[in-house]
């Protein structure tokens, strides 16, 4: 008898990212990834105890790479480095882009208020954005966000026209960032006038 294949985690995990990449994270299975990697499912139910645990795997390889793009932006604009990271993301994995943003997903919940907090946190650096409260920078962090998934579900469906390249992706982009920090330096001076 040939001795059987063993396979590390890591290579267990990329074999499910590249479905979840192609396919989408709920049609990660067990079957498929020994399929992909031409093994039993043993090697796979050595490493993890069901597939859940698989796709969770899957999620963390996935915001783990997502931060590091963000991080390697370094612009000093936590905007443009979100919105960089995220086009990025949607043009190269068009599937699991749709997969992560349309669908009610429960593996990113506890990933969502990490990295909202880590983004607040890097906000608070930024001399712009100096003088708003915690609270009114979740708010500006949320409405950045709302565009940017709109965007970003543009790129991922292929629906801007092709002369809309990633320069002038990233230009909309800052121009709605200043635009929401602006408007909100604004609302706030108007606030602060009528007290």
């Amino acid at each position: 008898m040939p001795p059987k294949k063993k396979f590390s985690k890591e290579q267990i995990i990329n074999s499910a990212f590249h479905i979840a990449k192609t396919e989408g994270i709920d049609k990660i299975t067990i079957r498929k990834i020994s399929d992909y990697l031409g093994c039993s499912s043993a090697p796979i139910y050595v490493n993890f105890n069901d597939v859940e645990e698989l796709k969770q795997a899957v999620v963390k390889k996935m915001v783990d790479w997502s931060q590091q793009l963000i991080h390697e932006q370094n612009s000093g604009n936590p905007f443009a480095d979100i919105g960089i990271a995220s086009l990025k993301m949607a043009t190269e994995y068009p599937v699991l882009t749709q997969d992560i943003v349309l669908k009610s997903n429960r593996y990113l919940k506890d990933y969502d208020q990490d990295m909202s907090g880590e983004f607040v946190a890097l906000m608070k650096q930024v001399p712009e954005l100096e003088g708003f409260t915690e609270k009114e920078l979740m708010t500006i962090l949320l409405k950045m966000r709302i565009f940017q998934i709109g965007l970003t579900l543009m790129v991922a469906n292929r629906l801007l026209p092709e002369e809309f390249n990633l320069d002038k992706m990233i230009d909309m982009s800052n121009s709605v960032a200043e635009d929401i920090v602006i408007a909100s330096r604004m609302r706030k001076e108007e606030n602060k006038d009528n007290i």
